[in-house]
């Protein structure tokens, strides 16, 4: 069926040619037309309510035209009556994905960077939510920033990381305390030096973002180590090209086994995103779990592997710094690598008080405090 509406809009068996404002004609779908009627969502809750599974027919127009700037439509199937913006349609007529302001750029930095790195007191992230926001905007970008002046308190870490998430527990509770335990179920909790890696890749999905706040540092050694894993990741892929391919197609192994929790999981060292844009990085030398792939595979996967290791090791990536009593080092646990220098525990004093929040709330705190949504 073939009809032509008011103001040249074609009406075609499943869908419509619509003339846009740009002078550009889109066809969109009858059933997707219907779906996103404005009246398809509750006004409170902003969900869809409009039930596309229940209709007994497909979807057909009776007739449509473009009036003061909308797209209307009077549905054959009933006395419905669908009015659409044309600039709303304009955002869809080529199928490409929904734009997020939360997609901003990665921006990758090396072992210079602690100079450089975006610091924000705690009492003005606390006053004004404007500080908030750029501090979103340089975990977004940098994926690492830097508070200063927090209380020495249990309660100061979670209420902090709640100005940009819910605390998410993992298999050690819902916070952690770093220092030297008596008898310690990770690395962390020694004076042992700490290669560098992510956190918890034995956790089917690893935690986003993590906490860290320095109660005490007064110990000889025990320097931070962090590094850019997407710098590094972005120079793996121009020199070592197959390497890399391997390190994205390859699940690996990871464990953490005591005596009241056995993790495993598998993670792909190298993540990318649907754009095959460099989205992180999943490595910890101490929770990988044996290699279970065929040998021969091996012969090929384990020179990549430790060649993209030893990259992150390169003094040009490093950033090394002692973290402070007050401040709280709060980075992307799926793009920044860290480990420490091994201390000497009896010198002094070493604690830090830890929890993790989610990458996906990061972004969705940035975009409520940029002002942006379909509701907006």
């Amino acid at each position: 069926m073939l009809g032509t509406g008011e103001t040249g809009v074609l009406l075609r068996d499943n869908g419509l040619d619509v003339p846009l404002a740009n002078g550009e004609t889109a066809y969109f779908n009858y059933y997707w037309l219907r779906d996103n009627c404005p009246t398809s969502f509750d006004p409170e809750t902003r969900e869809r309510v409009f039930d596309v599974f229940g209709m007994d027919t497909a979807p057909k127009a009776r007739s449509a035209a473009i009036s003061a700037g909308d797209l209307e439509i009077s549905w054959a199937d009933s006395n419905h009556i669908t009015r659409l913006p044309l600039k709303f349609l304009s955002a869809y007529a080529k199928g490409e994905k929904r734009p997020d302001i939360a997609n901003l750029p990665r921006v990758p930095w090396y072992g210079d960077h602690y100079a450089k790195i975006a610091r924000f007191a705690y009492d003005d992230l606390v006053a004004d939510k404007a500080n908030v926001l750029e501090w979103t905007r340089a975990m977004l970008t940098d994926g690492v920033a830097l508070l200063t002046g927090l209380p020495d308190t249990d309660a100061a870490l979670l209420d902090t990381a709640s100005l940009i998430g819910h605390v998410r527990p993992s298999y050690f509770g819902l916070d952690f305390e770093v220092k030297t335990h008596i008898k310690p179920t990770n690395l962390a909790y020694t004076s042992k030096a700490l290669p560098l890696h992510t956190d918890l890749p034995d956790e089917d999905l690893a935690p986003g973002v993590q906490f860290l706040h320095c109660r005490a540092n007064t110990v000889d050694g025990g320097n931070s180590i962090f590094v850019d894993a997407i710098a590094v990741a972005e120079d793996f892929r121009k020199a070592y090209p197959e390497d890399f391919d391997l390190l994205v197609a390859t699940d690996v192994p990871y464990y953490c086994e005591h005596e009241s929790f056995d993790m495993r999981s598998r993670q792909r060292v190298i993540e990318l995103d649907e754009y095959g844009n460099i989205s992180g990085v999943t490595i910890s030398q101490h929770h990988a779990d044996i290699f279970d792939m065929p040998q021969d595979y091996l012969d090929r996967y384990y020179p990549a592997f430790c060649r993209f290791g030893k990259m992150m090791r390169d003094a040009k990536y490093l950033m090394r710094f002692h973290l402070n009593g007050g401040e709280c080092i709060v980075f992307d646990n799926h793009r920044i690598v860290h480990g420490r220098e091994a201390y000497s525990a009896t010198s002094g004093q070493r604690h830090l008080h830890g929890c993790y929040t989610d990458r996906g709330e990061l972004r969705s705190t940035f975009r409520v405090l940029s002002g942006e949504g379909r509701f907006k």
